[in-house]
């Protein structure tokens, strides 16, 4: 995206103000007992107090703020994974776990206790942060060795089509990692029929093609600019020059990494350089932008998918007239040329008002 978030600015900014992070309390809410406890299952819009506990998509999650019904797989600072056995009926059970130690040596399969919650190692690794490096790890409903907390299902684009898109990718850009990314946004490329989950995709990853040469390059090639908007109260701790394009949609100023990092609970402002260097957490903050953000368009590149308004209007929302109404055509072009393609190999037509 380069510097082609200005106008983002406010829709980061009320975003940012309502989801502004405060630490957690030393005790957290989700240190309960793995008993049986007293849940129902989640429902959008229904306000939740603190400790109310509910069962989402197969997993148990408490509420550690008072909250109206915000997802538990989405907006992480308001919920944590938790255990419960089944919530007053029977088949107890507990898990076989030690708490996570730094720099310890796991493989996968182990579980490991975090801050009152379990995890489940996904890939061997030399003791990575279960909350950060979350390829590595997934949360773990620990209720007599149940499954895991839940993912995004089956994705329309397989692991060899993906390939197929990005014969040349980086390394860093895991399929792996775009799936575990897709559980925290569960209505990317799952709402609507086979053909508008297929197209919109294809518009996600022509995009992501497009900022990244084809996901070759992590960071912007030109890191020189200056992308801190120093009018914003929380400053550019990270340092002025430190908030240059990254990732698959190449995420860049101070307030797009803050209000990232407030809606997945982690603090991008403070260390940006996470969305170049964990790979979960890359596509997250390119899938934040997709899935929330009207950019200097009119609607989310999401809704402009799955409404119908054409592949048009997710280039509007991620760069707006620096490449539509004219202002650079040629751009439009190449997105709309990796669209068709993309589309190709999906075996689903692209729709129409693909220009803007």
């Amino acid at each position: 995206m380069l510097r082609k978030r200005i106008m983002a600015a406010l829709a980061a900014g009320v975003m940012a103000a309502a989801l502004a992070v405060i630490a957690p309390t030393a005790t957290s809410q989700a240190e309960v007992s793995a008993q049986a406890c007293s849940y129902t299952n989640w429902v959008q819009g229904q306000w939740y107090t603190t400790g109310s506990i509910v069962k989402f998509e197969g997993a148990y999650y408490i509420a550690e703020h008072d909250n109206p019904g915000y997802s538990p797989t989405v907006s992480t600072w308001y919920w944590e994974p938790t255990s419960c056995d089944g919530g007053g009926g029977g088949g107890g059970g507990t898990c076989t776990y030690t708490d996570w130690v730094q720099g310890q040596w796991y493989v996968t399969g182990n579980i490991v206790k975090f801050e009152g919650n379990f995890y489940i190692a996904e890939h061997d690794n030399p003791g990575y942060s279960p909350t950060v490096s979350t390829w590595y790890w997934e949360p773990y409903n620990c209720n007599g060795g149940g499954g895991g907390g839940g993912g995004g299902g089956d994705f329309v684009v397989s692991e060899a089509q993906f390939n197929q898109m990005f014969p040349s990718r980086n390394s860093f850009y895991t399929y792996s990692g775009l799936v575990t990314a897709m559980s925290s946004f569960p209505a990317f490329a799952k709402t609507g029929g086979d053909t508008i989950q297929r197209q919109e995709a294809a518009a996600f990853l022509a995009n992501a093609s497009h900022e990244t040469g084809g996901l070759v390059y992590i960071r912007e090639i030109n890191q020189s600019g200056d992308y801190c908007d120093e009018n914003r109260p929380y400053g550019c701790p990270a340092g002025d020059r430190n908030y240059y394009g990254r990732g698959p949609i190449q995420l860049s100023w101070n307030f797009n990494y803050k209000a990232a990092g407030d809606y997945l609970g982690i603090n991008l402002l403070g260390s940006p350089d996470l969305v170049a260097t964990d790979a979960a957490i890359s596509w997250k903050a390119a899938l934040w932008y997709w899935n929330t953000q009207t950019g200097p368009g009119t609607m989310t590149p999401h809704n402009a998918m799955v409404n119908q308004r054409g592949f048009g209007e997710t280039i509007r929302s991620i760069n707006g007239s620096i490449e539509c109404n004219g202002g650079g055509p040629g751009q439009v072009q190449n997105r709309v040329a990796k669209y068709q393609q993309f589309t190709g190999i999906l075996g689903v037509s692209p729709g129409g008002n693909l220009t803007c």
